[in-house]
């Protein structure tokens, strides 16, 4: 009697490549010297920061105006060994989640991880070595002194002086600006009450030479390499938890392999390109990527405040689903009656009344009936469309042959694609 051989011994190992970032990270999978699949994850931690911030300035504002005051809560909080926030976590978790995905799909026999950290200090200061590293910038001043002489007694928008100064924010707080003293500028009272909250290039749209020099004095933010540094062991940890072999490899040996192939930089070239593992020669032609956007699943928020901290709306339905679709679901509603004759298709929010919005890809299209929509593929957290083709670089080019094929794929109108 003959043995069945197992399907799953023809199948060549693959190996999934990753490299993590503070905004995008590449993912490749790898077969010899083919690329497999590849994909760029777009991350929402940015996002999450900025919501928990106007969360927390919302109730230390209803504090201070004495409105739904509760004493603040300091001493019964706890934190894990390891915890980092919410808006890291989401980085290593959507990674977590992708990795998982493929592992069920593609038999993948080991991971290649670019660990890589980044001297923030060098990236501000390429020339600082030995104490310098335990002297910060403001060393032997205070923060105010320091940017009197960094600035010259100077407003930086309108060039006054011998006025009296204040500490402005060139990014506010209230839009994402840090602390740090490269975000803070000297500013007299009128400016800063002129600027507001502003966006630098809001404010300066008129003024765009003063914007480009004031760019210059100040350094450069390091919030993407801040996120990269605190969130690598974390990954390389839950990685290692799957149980697959991991590959560590640097930054530097991902650049030497890109630059080794001759290919251009992308976040899904560079994964490719991670560790010792890539091979002499990648075929890497004609790909087209995947985009991967993580969208959440929902806000834990009940009501929506206003700039007060009041509530501006009732609080939301525990009950997610509604007629058999739910916030995020991608669907096809093809309306031949009414004033919105027309074929829709896009990411869906649901409503009670069964009428939904739907998101296509110019805008938005309000109170759609659900007898209308059909569903192409269920919320998971993310929307997905496709990259640009990749044409890789080469010493010698070679004119185009006519057999030479492109791997192109068709999306629901270019743009949504149903994997799971």
């Amino acid at each position: 009697m003959k043995e069945v051989q197992n399907d799953n011994d023809n199948l060549k190992p693959l190996r999934i490549k990753i490299d993590p970032g503070a905004k995008f990270t590449g993912l490749a999978l790898v077969s010899d010297k083919n690329i497999v699949w590849a994909a760029e994850l777009e991350h929402r931690g940015f996002t999450i920061r900025d919501s928990l911030t106007s969360r927390r300035q919302i109730r230390r504002s209803r504090r201070q105006r004495k409105t739904r005051y509760r004493k603040p809560r300091f001493l019964n909080r706890r934190r894990k060994d390891g915890w980092l926030p919410p808006s890291l976590m989401s980085r290593v978790y959507n990674i977590q989640t992708w990795v998982n995905r493929l592992c069920k799909l593609a038999p993948i026999k080991a991971i290649s991880l670019e660990l890589v950290k980044f001297d923030t200090q060098k990236m501000v200061n390429p020339e600082i070595n030995g104490v310098e590293y335990q002297r910060g910038e403001i060393w032997g001043y205070e923060v105010r002194q320091y940017l009197l002489e960094k600035f010259n007694h100077t407003c930086v928008y309108c060039g006054v002086t011998n006025k009296p100064f204040n500490l402005d924010h060139f990014h506010p707080k209230s839009k994402g600006g840090s602390d740090r003293v490269s975000n803070l500028v000297l500013s007299c009272v009128e400016c800063n009450q002129a600027k507001g909250d502003k966006l630098p290039a809001e404010f300066l749209s008129d003024r765009l030479d003063i914007l480009t020099k004031i760019d210059k004095q100040r350094k450069q933010p390091l919030a993407d390499a801040a996120a990269v540094n605190a969130t690598r062991w974390k990954l390389k940890d839950i990685l290692e938890s799957i149980g697959l072999p991991v590959e560590l490899g640097s930054g530097g040996l991902t650049k030497y392999n890109r630059q080794r192939l001759n290919i251009s930089k992308t976040h899904w070239t560079d994964a490719a390109c991670v560790g010792l593992s890539t091979p002499n020669s990648l075929n890497i032609m004609g790909y087209q990527p995947l985009i991967i956007k993580a969208m959440g699943r929902g806000s834990r928020q009940m009501v929506k405040p206003d700039k007060y901290g009041f509530p501006r709306t009732s609080p939301k339905l525990r009950q997610k689903s509604f007629y058999g679709f739910m916030t995020g679901d991608i669907v096809k509603a093809v309306v031949s009656k009414g004033k919105k004759v027309g074929t829709y298709v896009g990411r869906i929010a649901v409503r009670k009344t069964g009428n939904f919005n739907i998101k296509t890809k110019t805008d938005t299209v309000q109170g759609i009936s659900h007898k209308y929509c059909r569903q192409l593929h269920k919320s998971d957290g993310y929307a997905y469309s496709f990259g640009q083709v990749l044409s890789q670089k080469i010493n010698q080019p070679k004119p185009p042959t006519q057999n030479t094929q492109v791997q192109r794929f068709k999306g629901i109108q270019g743009e949504q694609l149903s994997l799971f």
